[in-house]
């Protein structure tokens, strides 16, 4: 089956959406050269609900949902997620058509007065938007203060240059992609900051009825990227994949193995348990399926519990 003589791309407004979704269209136009590959800028709760914590409004779906609704209503025909913003657990009648090569999956922190975490000092305000990364700062940092940080990226550093925060955590590749690489202060190993699932990885949703797209973006797609990001998605799916749960997953190649690594933990950095596993690369979710049972065995379940009341 032939590409589609048009395609247009739902996207989140915001200047890192955007560019996402040029990448893929760049990619796409230079696959299909006599395809009409076009972007459609939208507005999404998400984006518009910045005074309250992701975790409070719903969660991280609602960057999401206004996009599926543009392909349900045939006014797009494909969306470009971030795939750690992609819930768990998608509505009927979606599909992930295709994960593209990760970019840096890590997190960073970004100063304009310390030269790393463990240089700043009792009481010191650090921003996040994230309770996964909230988590982990209190745990390794018990004397800071960490405080919620909303907005597109521009924002938020446009915050930390204002004084409000003496450091703030952000995506790796967001900055990256925006040309913002100088401003990463320091970049934080997985064994610092575990990356959430999918992050750094992009994907594109259409409704699966829709197999000329399927089709059509399949050669966009990376194996390896797919099968890591598949097996850090069934760590959260097994525990409940919800945004209000502290939970970070990454897993790596090792030879023809993906090695899985995964933490829950209490937002308040109290508790924090961790599990690993290696696995084959063609059962991702299996072997996700067994670092999720590790997690429970010390304890994952209570602290999910604990974290919804």
């Amino acid at each position: 089956m032939g590409a589609p003589e048009r395609i247009v791309i739902a996207s989140r407004a915001s200047t890192l959406a955007l560019w996402q979704s040029g990448h893929v269209q760049a990619q796409l136009r230079q696959l299909y050269p006599a395809c009409d590959v076009t972007i459609l800028a939208m507005s999404t709760r998400g984006d518009e609900i910045l005074d309250r914590s992701l975790a409070k409004i719903g969660g991280k779906g609602l960057f999401v949902k206004e996009l599926e609704n543009a392909l349900t209503a045939g006014k797009a025909d494909i969306a470009v997620h971030s795939m750690k913003d992609v819930p768990m657990v998608l509505p009927d009648g979606f599909a992930i058509a295709a994960i593209m090569e990760r970019a840096d999956p890590r997190d960073v922190f970004v100063s304009n007065r310390y030269p790393a975490l463990a240089a700043l000092p009792s009481g010191a305000r650090v921003g996040t938007s994230s309770l996964r990364r909230e988590a982990q700062l209190r745990a390794r940092f018990s004397s800071i203060h960490v405080l919620p940080l909303r907005g597109n990226v521009q924002t938020r550093l446009a915050k930390l240059d204002a004084g409000q925060f003496d450091g703030v955590i952000l995506a790796a590749a967001g900055l990256q992609r925006l040309g913002l690489d100088a401003r990463i202060t320091a970049v934080l190993s997985p064994e610092e900051s575990l990356p959430a699932p999918g992050q750094g990885a992009l994907g594109i949703e259409c409704l699966q009825a829709r197999q000329d797209l399927i089709d059509a973006v399949a050669p966009l797609a990376s194996r390896d990227t797919t099968q890591a990001v598949r097996s850090e998605r069934a760590v959260s799916r097994a525990l409940g994949g919800s945004c209000q749960m502290p939970l970070g997953a990454y897993a790596v190649f090792e030879s023809d193995a993906l090695r899985l690594r995964a933490c829950v933990a209490m937002a308040d950095g109290r508790r924090l348990v961790q599990a690993e596993a290696i696995g084959p690369a063609d059962a991702p979710e299996s072997l996700g399926d067994a670092v999720a049972a590790k997690l429970r065995a010390q304890g994952a379940d209570a602290i999910i519990a604990a974290m919804a009341t």
